[in-house]
């Protein structure tokens, strides 16, 4: 009953090391400075043999990931060094900032 309630709890552990989106420096998400997490993602997508999609989309999906994942635990300011992350991560990739649409 214990072993199965954590493997349940630590899922996302689970996915984060073993899924084909790619291997991650440690520390990656602790980093204060929205740039250097977006340098650290790139070098780590352009590195890494496990992922399935482009470099930029595997990057971006792991962060997106890391940021749902947190939910409401994660403190308002963290939330705002990895959402401006996703800017830096489409500049360091070259990719156009996205544009956001306005909800009605």
């Amino acid at each position: 009953m214990e072993m199965a309630r954590n493997t349940k709890k630590n899922w996302s552990r689970r996915v984060t090391s073993t899924s084909n989106a790619l291997d991650l420096e440690a520390g990656v998400f602790t980093l204060e400075d929205p740039r250097e997490i977006a340098l650290s993602l790139k070098r780590s997508a352009l590195r890494s043999k496990r992922r399935r999609v482009d470099p930029f989309r595997s990057a971006m999906s792991m962060l997106n990931f890391y940021i749902n994942r947190a939910g409401r635990r994660l403190p308002l300011n963290r939330r705002k060094v990895l959402e401006s992350a996703k800017n830096e991560l489409r500049d360091v990739f070259g990719r156009s900032e996205k544009k956001r649409r306005l909800s009605r």
